[in-house]
């Protein structure tokens, strides 16, 4: 795993898209555990001086305290991230968090739920579907119930591990958006990988119905 030297930012932008901040730990197929951190914030503007499209992860209380909308212009500070597998955000550690100005409101017609994302609870107690790369980057982006999660896979127990990036959904089943995509592999050491073909997406979401 890369080690990098934080270093403070200052960033200013258009919100895009707001999706929970989330983390799955991987074991063959006996395990995959889903972690909820907080948010992160999907953002159009200027980080560290560069005109770009960024990402910050903020935390729950962070949200709660200004309720941030897609739409509005918000600026802060932040850093960048001692490990590069350990967030999906591009910064993390936010600050000095201010909403320039307020998104007008308008209503849209679901899917995709371009809602106030509800508390980390909500994303517990609904679970997580994996949902294809390309609807993630498509037409899912700037739902609520999409995220990237940041993936620690148990490779050796106890002595390595592997890292990446998966997408999830926390949508309603019914959604006709949504896609699984392949199944996902699940290696381990001098064992080959196992796949993950949905039926761990049925248990993680067992408490809903179709249209939940």
């Amino acid at each position: 795993m890369t080690v990098n030297e934080p270093e403070k930012i200052e960033w200013q932008g258009t919100i895009i898209s707001i999706q929970p901040r989330t983390a799955v730990w991987r074991y063959r197929l006996d395990n995959r555990t889903h972690y909820h951190r907080g948010y992160n914030l999907f953002l159009d503007g200027e980080a560290n001086g560069i005109k770009t499209q960024f990402s910050v992860a903020i935390s729950e209380k962070q949200q709660q305290k200004l309720i941030f909308r897609i739409g509005d212009v918000a600026k802060g500070s932040a850093w960048t991230k001692m490990y590069d597998v350990s967030d999906y955000a591009d910064y993390y550690r936010a600050g000095g968090l201010k909403i320039i100005k307020k998104a007008k409101q308008t209503e849209t017609t679901p899917p995709p739920y371009l809602i106030e994302p509800p508390n980390m609870a909500t994303y517990e107690e609904r679970g997580a579907r994996m949902l294809s790369s390309a609807s993630y980057k498509g037409k899912c982006f700037q739902c609520t119930w999409a995220t990237m999660s940041a993936v620690e896979i148990e490779y050796n127990w106890g002595v390595t591990k592997k890292y990446r990036f998966e997408s999830f959904c926390y949508g309603p089943k019914s959604c006709k958006l949504y896609k699984m995509g392949k199944p996902r592999a699940v290696p381990y050491k001098d064992s080959g990988s196992d796949y993950d073909e949905g039926w761990m997406d049925d248990i993680c979401t067992e408490r809903r119905g179709l249209d939940d």
